[in-house]
């Protein structure tokens, strides 16, 4: 295996060597290289003697020494200098398998590549590992590593996966352990499957692993269902049955060895008609892109913004916020506290109901395009409304049905402002400062 150069940045370590883009980088200290984690790893040693192939196909060595962790100045086709590796599970319960036909390509894409785990915080199976990957993350001692469990038990997990090897895959759960990987797991909890016992065996299980982080999230039901598996939604009851479950787990591991380890995400505590943990309750907010305790750090870092500002009824403002059902109510909450230093400034809360996906649906981040015009059409917006930047993809110009966020502005006659989930930028944006 090698890796062709793109390009190589001037005036870096590399170009002082002569190296080429159209070269090809064979190994670095006799390490093949045959991705971006191969690559990464093995260029941080201050002496390196890299193997070259060049345009002629001679093969030859370059020696160099450059600070300890210095880049060394290569470019490559794409980020992974690899194809990034798809998802060969069926699991009962993906999002993807829910989405209508007709959206853009890419969002058809299931992806279940180690190196996105380490690089990107993507959540993995196990279940597309092979041994030289194995031995190369133990070797390497890439961590943490995040694994999206769902059960740990085989058999089940073979059937929730559709995958015949899913359960064997459970194994290098251990290995990584005894090696010292820390591990965050994700548990997609579906009523029914591995919910109740199986829930706490899970929980047991990894715990008796030492793994790090444990974070349950509801399954998320679209009305696009036909043909796939008979999935039930979260009732109140089942809900409530399920936090209690995980957060007297969490308790006894505070207890054991001062950290719960577990947590619900803040979907399941809206489900369960719960009230949302204090901030203390998170620790660290570890899982906040699992959606555990979201709503409580923006509680907490938007109370702390508004206290640093000073009484101002100068300051005339009216804008809109719209954003999921299911984070309304707390949103709301939140926003009223602006009243009291900021008397003049109005705001108008829209919760969007997800007609796209179905009710069942409720978080912000798939809110569409259509739903937000539809349901905003000829209410009063103000100046400015703001959205969740979850709404729209990475480049915060297309929401999931390809609506422009242009497209929603011009309908609107509105100027849309996408917000990061901060509490001091919602801040930021609703006093108008940039």
């Amino acid at each position: 295996m090698a890796v062709l150069i793109k390009g190589v940045l001037r005036h870096s370590y590399a170009d002082r060597t002569g190296i080429e883009a159209g070269d090809t980088i064979l190994s670095i200290n006799d390490n093949e290289i045959v991705d971006v984690l191969d690559y990464r790893f093995y260029q941080l040693n201050s002496e390196l003697e890299l193997k070259i192939r060049d345009k002629d196909q001679k093969i030859h060595m370059v020696r160099l020494r450059k600070p300890q962790y210095e880049e060394l100045g290569l470019e490559f086709d794409s980020y992974l200098m690899d194809e990034e590796k798809s998802c060969r599970n069926k699991c009962v319960f993906c999002f993807i398998d829910q989405l209508p036909k007709g959206m853009r390509e890419s969002l058809y894409f299931k992806d279940d590549d180690s190196r996105l785990s380490f690089l990107f915080g993507n959540y993995v199976t196990l279940t597309n590992l092979t041994e030289h990957e194995i031995s190369r993350i133990i070797k390497m001692h890439i961590s943490p590593i995040n694994v999206s469990v769902h059960t740990t038990n085989p058999e089940l997990r073979c059937k929730m996966m559709n995958n015949r090897f899913a359960g064997e895959a459970l194994s290098v759960l251990k290995r990584f352990s005894d090696s010292g990987i820390a591990l965050n797991t994700q548990i997609v909890c579906c009523p029914g499957l591995n919910d109740g016992d199986e829930l706490i065996r899970s929980l047991n299980d990894l715990e008796a692993l030492g793994v790090n982080l444990i974070a349950v999230v509801p399954v998320g039901i679209t009305k696009y269902r036909e043909g796939l598996y008979p999935l039930s939604p979260f009732t109140k009851e089942k809900a409530r049955e399920t936090v209690k479950i995980i957060e007297e787990f969490g308790e006894r591991c505070l207890s054991k060895c001062g950290r719960r380890i577990a947590y619900a995400a803040d979907e399941l505590y809206i489900k369960a008609q719960l009230p949302i943990p204090d901030p203390s309750f998170y620790g660290d907010f570890e899982a906040i892109e699992n959606g555990v305790g979201m709503i409580a750090m923006l509680k907490e870092d938007f109370a702390y913004a508004l206290d640093e500002c000073e009484l101002n009824d100068t300051v005339k403002r009216e804008l809109s916020v719209a954003c999921g059902v299911a984070v309304a109510p707390y949103l709301k909450e939140i926003l009223n506290s602006v009243k009291e230093k900021y008397p003049n400034i109005t705001i108008h809360i829209y919760p969007i109901e997800n007609d796209f996906f179905g009710e069942n649906i409720t978080v912000s981040g798939l809110i569409v395009g259509k739903d937000l015009i539809q349901q905003l059409r000829g209410k009063p917006l103000g100046e400015e409304l703001l959205i969740s930047s979850n709404m729209l993809r990475f480049e915060n110009d297309l929401f999931l049905d390809d609506v422009s966020i242009d497209e929603v502005r011009e309908t609107l006659s509105v100027k849309v402002t996408p917000v990061n989930t901060d509490g001091y930028m919602l801040l930021d944006k609703i006093l108008g400062r940039e």
